[in-house]
């Protein structure tokens, strides 16, 4: 576990409970892609933690439920768009961030208009088909064009354009140039041994979605809803998951040996 060190000017207790509730805390653990520039890889805090899970999960565990129990297009989208709503209602009214929460129901509303459009339930997923297609093509021409796309993301999470050495606030320091920000961020390209490992991770990428294309887009094709909805679920947070730790495996060895400064 990392420890993050305490801020030059902390605020005393008095001020500290003054501070906004909602504030994220300053030692929160990351989440998600973030993860790939952890210490420690946490594969609950890759997926955004139980609830993430369950918020995640939920709506195509109902859409499969429902749509097996009735065989009919408008109790199965309304129901899979109710349960989304009702996580990011509930995180409303907690006061909690309900960034992922509506990121969900953003996905699961796109999916159930085209559903509803079509009038083929199936057409629920091509919204999810569609997006991994592109992520593929992404993914590939990053490896093609020396730019792989898991060496983009990793070094723009950690020269973060937040905070400089020491942990002085950015704000504190001298204003950078474009020219000296984007070489600075730009010189991990001319590291052999990054460059290949950030290779490596982004083909882990490309299975990825080229997978979930292989299994799912002959099932959307034959209409197999079920059999879709449930590939949907065990190729969706599983593997995705998976394949984040694999990335952390790869990089983590370049994050060690440099800095973001050396970098």
């Amino acid at each position: 576990m990392t420890t993050t060190p305490p801020e030059p000017d902390a605020p005393t207790a008095p001020d500290a409970a003054d501070a906004q509730p909602d504030g994220p805390a300053p030692d929160a653990p990351a989440r998600g892609m973030r993860q790939l520039t952890a210490q420690e890889f946490s594969l609950t805090e890759s997926v955004g933690g139980v609830r993430g899970v369950v918020e995640t999960l939920l709506p195509g565990v109902v859409f499969v439920v429902v749509f097996i129990a009735t065989r009919e297009l408008m109790p199965t989208i309304l129901s899979a768009l109710g349960v989304a709503l009702l996580a990011v209602v509930v995180r409303l009214v907690q006061r909690t961030p309900v960034t992922q929460a509506f990121s969900g129901v953003l996905g699961v509303a796109i999916g159930v208009l085209w559903a509803w459009r079509s009038g083929d339930v199936e057409d629920y997923f091509l919204f999810s088909l569609l997006t991994n297609a592109a992520y593929l093509l992404v993914c590939l021409v990053s490896i093609l064009v020396r730019w792989p796309g898991v060496g983009v993301v990793v070094e723009l999470m950690r020269s973060g354009l937040a905070t400089t050495r020491e942990g002085t606030k950015a704000e504190d320091a001298p204003e950078p140039s474009f020219r000296d920000v984007f070489g600075g961020w730009t010189a991990w390209r001319t590291d052999a041994v990054a460059m290949r490992r950030y290779a490596i991770a982004t083909w882990f990428w490309v299975a990825l979605f080229g997978v979930r294309l292989a299994v799912k887009t002959p099932l959307y094709l034959d209409a197999t809803t079920e059999w879709l909805g449930i590939a949907h679920l065990v190729m969706g947070v599983p593997l995705w998951a998976l394949t984040l730790w694999g990335t952390w495996v790869v990089v983590h060895p370049v994050l060690r040996r440099t800095t973001p400064e050396q970098v």
